[in-house]
């Protein structure tokens, strides 16, 4: 199951060997048979803060064939719309309870299934994010590429635990590559900057421990099935120029 905290972060704007890729179409319940040159599903994985959405901008500027999908903006946007789907999801939020991972699934491939018949590759963003999500989702499509971002904990907590903000106008600022101009005020109102409670770094820990707990058996899932790909480093600029190769080894 999910949940919409659970989707917070920046938003940003399919085919085994020898055989068709299938698909089940939420809105007419029918499989779609593509063949498989014509679409592509590429799951990116990631701690929070290691900056899986700079390389999923830069994906997506260089490989205009791509579709970006979000599934917290997905959710989102059913939601705010009103569709059957986001009226269900709805219900399971107001009552404090997780969206279902079928649900969750349904909104992805509603979503996704356009995009498919145009021979889009599609780049899923925050679904599955473990095991048991990642078996339901194989039982509806397969995932042909995993980009997995392996970055140090501590390269996250050093860089995430480095930003204060000024609540009143939302600025960030970053002691590292955008500090303010007075130490400890914010440029244009002189007003005291803090620093959020997710943001210091006994947080940022805790966050990272439970995403690698949750995560480490998705990764060796993905791993075993030959589709997934690690790049590791400290620098989004040192990574991408690696994944970048490999989608065009890809064929992308």
């Amino acid at each position: 199951m999910i949940s919409v905290a659970s989707t917070r972060g920046a938003a940003v704007r399919c085919l085994s060997a020898g055989k068709s890729h299938m698909i089940r179409s939420f809105m007419s319940t029918q499989a779609v048979s593509l063949p498989e040159e014509e679409s592509a599903m590429i799951l990116i994985l990631g701690k929070p803060g290691g900056g899986k959405g700079t390389i999923s901008c830069k994906i997506l500027k260089d490989f205009p064939r791509v579709h970006h999908i979000s599934t917290g903006d997905i959710l989102r946007q059913q939601v705010r719309e009103q569709t059957a789907l986001g009226r269900e999801a709805k219900s399971y939020m107001d009552a404090g309870a997780l969206v279902p991972d079928e649900l969750m699934i349904n909104l992805v491939m509603d979503d996704a299934t356009p995009y498919i018949e145009e021979g889009k590759a599609l780049l899923l963003d925050g679904f599955p994010r473990n095991l048991t999500q990642a078996k339901s989702l194989e039982e509806v499509t397969h995932i042909d590429h995993v980009i997995n971002l392996n970055i140090p904990t501590e390269t996250i907590v050093e860089r995430i635990a480095d930003r204060w903000i000024h609540p009143p106008s939302g600025r960030i600022y970053s002691y590292s590559y955008k500090p303010p101009k007075v130490a400890g005020v914010d440029d244009i109102t002189g007003e005291p900057l803090v620093q959020r409670d997710d943001d210091k770094p006994e947080s940022v820990r805790t966050r990272l421990s439970a995403y690698d707990k949750v995560t480490s058996p998705l990764v060796d899932f993905y791993a075993q099935q030959g589709v997934l790909k690690t790049f590791s480093g400290t620098m989004s600029d040192v990574i991408y120029p690696e994944v970048k190769k490999w989608l065009q080894e890809k064929n992308f």
